[in-house]
């Protein structure tokens, strides 16, 4: 058994985000943590329809990848009242409830203002049961913080987590341990998850989150480094349960 602490948590409501920073959260079978993804913008060229958003590749969205615009926006999201706060330097600048149609758009309106996206008007989305994810499949990423750390003796710069948009973070295991759990299962408390898949990246890693800058190529660091462009691996949850920070995580 290999024992490790879950040292951060995060969700990402809105796609392209910032994460929301979480203490605990209750996980269910089969689907991604809540309310992650639960929002997507969408573009003016998109093949999504926003009267009624389907799960699409990410390119029908603003994404990190070629939106790092979005990386300058903090956000608060209250699951209750289903409000958004938008946040630039730490200060507020949008808020709507997004139960409301002019709770969107509010949004929708400072969205068109700060992105001035080319392509046309944008707009915020949501579907029931639906998550916004780079996958099809309702899935939780997890972040090695070694393996991250392993990657800075290649950029011989500084490499923030966050550039990673994982849901659970982990310490106190080696570098790229994590890929040898492909098909294993994983707890954490009352939790059980499978993990699927390796994680390939793409471009949105170049993004700092702290600045918004394009400062790093990250896919090629890891090619160059370590011949594959992954970091990160896939879990799907098998049972539900609450998870915190701080929490032991077991591989059988």
């Amino acid at each position: 058994m290999t024992a490790v602490r879950l040292a951060e948590l995060y969700r990402y409501p809105v796609k392209g985000m910032t994460g929301q920073k979480l203490a605990a959260t209750d996980l269910a079978a089969g689907e991604t943590l809540p309310h992650d993804r639960r929002f997507a913008i969408v573009h003016g060229a998109s093949q999504c329809d926003p009267t009624a958003p389907s799960w699409q590749p990410k390119r029908q969205f603003l994404q990190r990848m070629t939106d790092e615009r979005l990386a300058l926006l903090g956000i608060d999201y209250d699951d209750a009242t289903e409000a958004l706060t938008l946040k630039r330097d730490g200060k507020q600048v949008a808020r709507g409830l997004l139960s409301l149609p002019i709770g969107q758009e509010l949004i929708n309106q400072f969205l068109n203002a700060f992105m001035k996206d080319p392509r046309g008007a944008v707009k915020i989305v949501s579907a029931p049961g639906i998550a916004f994810t780079d996958k099809p499949e309702k899935l939780v990423s997890l972040i090695n913080l070694a393996s991250v750390k392993d990657i800075e003796r290649v950029t011989r710069a500084p490499v923030d987590p966050r550039r990673f948009r994982g849901n659970l973070i982990l310490d106190g295991l080696p570098a790229w341990t994590e890929f040898d759990w492909i098909g294993r299962e994983l707890a954490i408390g009352p939790a059980r998850l499978k993990v699927v898949s390796r994680i390939t990246r793409c471009a949105a890693t170049n993004v700092n989150p702290a600045t918004g800058d394009r400062d790093l190529n990250i896919p090629k660091a890891l090619i160059t480094g370590f011949g594959h462009a992954d970091c990160g691996i896939y879990a799907e949850v098998l049972a539900g349960g609450r998870i915190a920070e701080g929490d032991t995580l077991t591989v059988a």
